[in-house]
């Protein structure tokens, strides 16, 4: 089974978030819980849903990702994107932080 993790938006600020294994929000894909089997996928999105409902996040989806010399990573450009920052300046958004 494909590796995923839940991602939204934060709702005061945009932000892009993940769902940690703690149930916690995280701007860092690294912190992200993974989902391996189709119940563990139901649980990030029970969880989901208790958050849009108490206007955490908005847009919460599950995004495949693959595990790399131990850092996740997204697959798709999009994700890539979404992960690191605005990608017109690479001196700002999360690509600017040396993490």
């Amino acid at each position: 089974m494909m590796l995923k993790v839940l991602t939204a938006n934060r709702l005061r600020d945009g932000e892009v978030v993940y769902l940690t294994a703690t149930g916690t929000w995280s701007e860092w894909l690294d912190e992200s819980g993974l989902a391996e089997t189709p119940e563990r996928e139901a649980e990030l999105l029970a969880a989901a849903e208790l958050a849009l409902a108490a206007r955490l996040v908005v847009d919460p989806y599950l995004m495949p990702v693959a595990e790399v010399a131990g850092r996740l990573r997204p697959l798709s450009q999009r994700e890539i994107i979404r992960a690191k920052g605005p990608s017109v300046r690479a001196d700002l958004g999360k690509q600017a932080i040396r993490r």
